[in-house]
């Protein structure tokens, strides 16, 4: 049972109303790298997880997230307050109320003319949230290690929003919010590697023949290596060429056993649909050439 507390984890101050930043917020609010996607992402994870210590440190993140999708909505809502109510009770006129929304082409009626000024459940761009944001598997350890990432992309994304604002209320929230990425990445290294095998991903192992091998696919110019490549790990550095290709030994075709019923329907199908490599059709295109060198 969830108990909301009215205070928010980090106090907002915002110098100014800017719709034109509003929008650009929405990002952390409604977009792939914000807080609802993390919210949901570690909270599914959670209902989900048999080990007892991850499932309240997921529990523990994702509330934390939607403290912070407050967070984040009240700078919205705070930078969208006095366009809010300029456009709700009409005190300019038209054309001074476009250009004050339009200001530097900043797309603020994503915010005000659909949104009234609150904070919507879409990105920058106006694109609707949806749950294919959530991109767990069900497996602690390929989800917690798309956790990492996914506190890493917003991290980025927080750093960005910190970047194009020079409001020093609104850089000093934003700035925790993006220090509370940092610390979830930790957590989420820690639990990921506290499992007695974290490396492969999944229960079952690789194949030995391939897995501490390197294929060197991209040759030429700026070809180069490093421990991605030979480092610890990795045995062999392979250069695909006709003697090692295909790697399994085969002879690097597909093939399926058919029925007699069905090898005969599927060759029917083949000889239907045969070219014939000496017929060479005139085509539209052909005509229009021909018409065009006519009139020239």
């Amino acid at each position: 049972m969830f108990n909301h507390n009215k205070r928010l984890q980090y106090t907002v101050r915002v110098g100014e109303s800017n719709p034109g930043l509003a929008n650009l917020m929405l990002e952390q609010f409604g977009g792939p790298q914000g807080e609802l996607a993390a919210a949901m992402r570690y909270f599914t994870q959670a209902l989900a997880e048999e080990d007892p210590g991850r499932k309240d440190m997921l529990l523990d993140i994702a509330t934390e997230e939607l403290s912070h999708l407050e967070v984040i909505g009240s700078i919205i809502a705070m930078l969208n307050r006095g366009a809010k109510g300029l456009l709700a009770e009409t005190t300019d006129q038209q054309a001074e109320m476009y250009r004050a929304l339009q200001g530097a082409g900043n797309d603020s009626h994503v915010t005000q003319i659909l949104y009234g000024g609150g904070p919507a459940l879409v990105n920058s761009a106006g694109q609707l949230w949806n749950a294919g944001y959530i991109d767990t598997i069900g497996e602690p350890t390929a989800d917690l290690r798309s956790n990492i990432a996914a506190e890493a992309r917003a991290k980025i994304v927080y750093e960005r929003l910190i970047n194009v604002t020079d409001d020093p209320g609104v850089r000093d929230a934003l700035t925790f919010l993006m220090t509370r990425e940092i610390a979830h990445q930790k957590s989420f290294e820690k639990a990921l590697y506290s499992m007695d095998k974290s490396f492969p991903p999944g229960k079952l192992p690789g194949d030995p023949r391939f897995t501490d091998t390197y294929v060197n696919t991209s040759r030429g110019e700026g070809d180069s290596t490093g421990p991605w490549a030979e480092g610890k790990g990795f045995s062999e550095v392979m250069v695909p060429n006709e003697k090692n290709i295909p790697v399994d030994g085969g002879d690097g075709h597909a093939d399926v056993a058919l029925t007699a019923k069905e090898k005969a329907a599927v060759e029917a199908f083949a000889l239907r649909g045969q070219s014939d490599p000496e017929r060479d059709p005139v085509t539209g295109a052909d005509l229009g050439t021909l018409q065009q060198e006519s009139k020239s």
